[in-house]
C-alpha cells in the first residue's frame, strides 16, 4: 500500500501547526518533570535523610520511569492509531498526558503520606511515559501523511519542534515561578503550578478530535482488503524488525546527548560547580530556541539532498562537541555556559530534523503508526531515560566529565552506525 500527496497548501499548514502545538504542550508536561526532578524532587517525594546523590539518583530513577513506559505506549496508541485513525490515538494520548502530569502537581509530599509519594510518583511518571509514546508517532504522521511527497521533511519538522518548544516552555514557567515566590514557597509549593497548567492539553485535544480529519493515506489503507487480517504490531515485527531495531539506534544519539545537555547538566552544574539554576535554565532555553528554526530548515533541506546524510553529519558533530560541552560549562561563564549547551542543541537537529520523515518511511501506511513509534521509543529507552543516571554514576566514579563525554562520544557512533545500515537496507519511498 502507498500513500498519496493528500491535502492543499492551507489544510496541511492547519494540521502541522496544530501537531506542533499539541506536541509542543505535550513535550511540555514531559519536560517539566526532568526540570522537577533535578531541583525539586530529592526533597518533596524522598526521605530527608538520604545522602543528597542517593536522593538525586532516586530522582532520576523516577525520571527513568516515564522513558521505560514508552514503548509500551508506542505499542498501545500505535496499534489503535493503525486500526482505528491517527487523530483518535493522538487524541487519547494528550488526555492521559494532561491527567497524569494534574496529578502530579496534586500529589502530597514524602513529609505528608510516606512511602505512597514515592510510589505514586511513579504511577503517574509511567502514565506520562505512555502518553509521549503514543504522542510522537500520531502528530508526526498526522502532520507527514497530510504532506505533498515532496515536503514529507520540511512538515514533519513542525512535529520536531515540540520538543523546543516545550523545552523553552516548561523553562519559562519554572522560571517564572521560582523567581516570582520566595525560595521557600516554591519547594512548598510554587513548583506544582507548572503541572497543573497541563489541563490546557484537553481543549487541544477535543480541537484535534473535532476540527481535524484523518490523513487520505490512512483512509485509503482503512479500507483495503485485508487491511484488518493480522495486528499492527505483530506486522511489523515479522516484516520489519531490522528497521524497528536500526531506527531506535538512530535515535540513542539524539536522545542521550539531549537529556545530559538539559536534564545531568542543569543538576551537575548546581550541585557540583555552583551555578546558579537560573544561569543554566537560561542557557537551555536559549539553545532550545535556536532549536526550532534550525529543525525546520534540516528537515526542509532533507527533502531535497535526503535524510541520511544530513542524519549522519549530525551523529559525528554531535559526538565531538560532547568532548567541548563539559570544559565549556565549567568555566563558570555564562556566555561559554550558553555556547557549550547551544553547540550540542545545533549538531543534535540535524538528526532530529529530518527524523520525523525518515522514520515514517521505513515502514507501510499500514503499519507505520505501529513500526515509527516502536523504533523512536526504543531510543528513547536506551538513551534518554537512563542517560542521567549512567552520567551521574560515571561522574561519582570517575570524578571526571571526560568519562560521560566518551559516553555520549558512543552513543553518537552507534546512531552513526545505525544510519548507515538503514542506508544499505534502503528502499524505494512510498510516492
Amino acid at each position: 500500500m502507498t500513500d498519496t500527496a493528500p491535502a492543499s497548501g492551507t489544510s496541511i499548514v492547519k494540521v502541522a501547526v496544530t501537531a506542533a502545538a499539541a506536541a509542543a504542550i505535550e513535550w511540555y508536561d514531559f519536560f517539566i518533570y526532568g526540570t522537577a526532578a533535578a531541583l525539586v524532587f530529592p526533597a518533596q517525594f524522598f526521605p530527608s535523610d538520604l545522602p543528597p546523590f542517593v536522593a538525586q539518583i532516586a530522582a532520576f530513577s523516577t525520571f527513568a520511569v516515564g522513558f521505560i513506559a514508552r514503548p509500551v505506549g508506542g505499542v498501545l496508541f500505535g496499534h489503535l492509531g493503525d486500526r482505528v485513525g491517527r487523530k483518535r490515538a493522538l487524541t487519547g494520548a494528550l488526555l492521559v498526558m494532561g491527567l497524569a502530569t494534574t496529578g502530579i502537581g496534586l500529589l502530597p509530599s514524602y513529609a505528608h503520606v510516606g512511602a505512597m509519594a514515592p510510589l505514586a510518583l511513579v504511577v503517574l511518571r509511567f502514565a506520562q511515559g505512555l502518553a509521549v509514546g503514543g504522542q510522537w508517532g500520531g502528530a508526526a504522521l498526522m502532520a507527514i501523511e497530510s504532506a505533498p511527497a515532496g515536503r514529507r521533511g520540511f512538515y514533519g519538522s513542525f512535529v520536531q519542534i515540540g520538543v523546543p518548544a516545550g523545552l523553552v516552555l516548561a523553562n519559562v514557567v519554572f522560571l517564572a515561578v521560582s523567581t516570582g515566590v520566595s525560595p521557600q514557597d516554591f519547594q512548598a509549593w510554587g513548583w506544582r503550578l507548572p503541572f497543573l497548567l497541563s489541563v490546557v492539553l484537553v481543549a487541544i485535544g477535543a480541537y484535534i478530535q473535532f476540527r481535524l480529519e484523518e490523513p487520505e493515506a490512512f483512509e485509503k489503507a482503512a479500507v483495503a482488503p485485508g487491511a484488518r487480517r493480522e495486528l499492527p504490531l505483530a506486522r511489523v515485527l515479522r516484516g520489519h524488525l531490522p528497521d524497528v531495531l536500526l531506527a531506535g539506534g538512530a535515535f540513542v544519539a539524539n536522545n542521550t546527548c539531549f537529556y545530559v545537555a538539559i536534564t545531568y547538566v542543569v543538576a551537575y552544574g548546581t550541585t557540583t560547580l555552583g551555578i546558579a539554576k537560573e544561569t543554566l535554565l537560561t542557557a537551555v532555553m536559549l539553545a532550545s530556541a535556536l532549536m526550532a528554526p534550525v529543525l525546520i530548515a534540516c528537515g526542509g533541506i532533507s527533502d531535497r539532498y535526503g535524510r541520511r546524510g544530513i542524519f549522519m553529519v549530525g551523529a559525528v558533530l554531535a559526538g565531538l562537541w560532547a568532548f567541548a560541552l563539559f570544559p565549556l560549562l565549567e568555566t563558570g561563564s555564562p556566555p561559554l555556559i550558553i555556547m557549550a549547551i547551544t553547540g550540542e542543541m545545533f549538531f543534535l537537529s540535524l538528526m532530529y530534523g529530518p527524523q520525523a520523515a525518515l522514520f515514517a518511511e521505513l515502514f507501510p501506511v499500514e503499519v507505520r503508526y505501529s513500526g515509527a513509534s516502536l523504533g523512536y521509543q526504543i531510543g528513547s529507552v536506551v538513551g534518554g531515560g537512563l542517560a542521567p543516571i549512567i552520567a551521574t554514576a560515571l561522574f561519582a566514579r570517575f570524578q571526571s566529565t571526560l568519562s560521560i563525554a566518551v559516553y555520549l562520544g558512543a552513543m553518537c557512533a552507534v546512531s552513526f552506525l545505525s544510519v548507515w545500515m538503514l542506508r544499505l537496507r534502503a528502499r524505494p519511498s512510498p510516492a
